[in-house]
């Protein structure tokens, strides 16, 4: 394994530990100029044939995948890991079934519902895109069926918490000295035109 700082060869592990079944995270340092970096080894599955809409066939890319998560969940209070770890299982899930192809409709489709599960703004986001929603009523029907599955699951809920709930405003504290107003006594302004609030 080369360093990545000075290119020599001459490189130790100074820590392994096991990602999931199928990847190693390594610490390596180099003996020339002692700069350390990591590195991930996977075990190289049977291959995956990924087969797209127009029919165009090509090898399943994690890395890819795990991109277009990413971008869904950028800026997104999920932990750093959460695209890479849901491309992962992606994988691991397809993989599992012991199928060599598999149609992109199913990675997108498991790609949406991990996304539903980690952030619905994300799904959103991700959703809208590949799904290529064309307006705005699209949006609204899917942000709709979001709502009111949330109101089914917590009844009484409010909004998805998409836009942040507005502050209440704090009541004027009286003046000292001045009496409490009751709902029945007239406003400064009933009082100049006669009208009782």
């Amino acid at each position: 394994m080369r360093c990545p700082s000075c290119g020599e060869r001459d490189t130790r592990v100074v820590d392994s530990r096991d990602l999931d079944d199928a990847a190693i995270r390594r610490r390596r340092e180099c003996a020339t100029c002692a700069s350390r970096f990591t590195t991930y080894e996977r075990i190289e599955s049977a291959r995956l044939t990924v087969v797209k809409r127009d029919g165009v066939r090509e090898d399943f890319d994690r890395d890819k995948l795990a991109s277009g998560l990413q971008k869904a969940l950028t800026r997104r209070p999920v932990p750093a890991g959460a695209a890479t770890a849901a491309a992962d299982a992606i994988e691991s899930e397809l993989r599992s079934q012991g199928v060599s192809e598999v149609q992109s409709s199913v990675i997108g489709e498991m790609a949406m519902e991990r996304l539903r599960s980690l952030d619905q703004i994300a799904y959103v986001r991700f959703v809208s895109v590949y799904q290529s929603f064309s307006d705005l009523e699209q949006l609204k029907r899917e942000v709709d069926t979001l709502y009111a599955e949330r109101s089914a699951e917590a009844p009484g809920q409010a909004s998805l918490g998409l836009v942040a709930p507005m502050p209440k405003r704090p009541l004027a504290a009286p003046r000292p000295g001045a009496a409490p107003r009751t709902s029945g006594a007239p406003t400064a302004t009933a009082r100049r035109t006669g009208r009782r609030s």
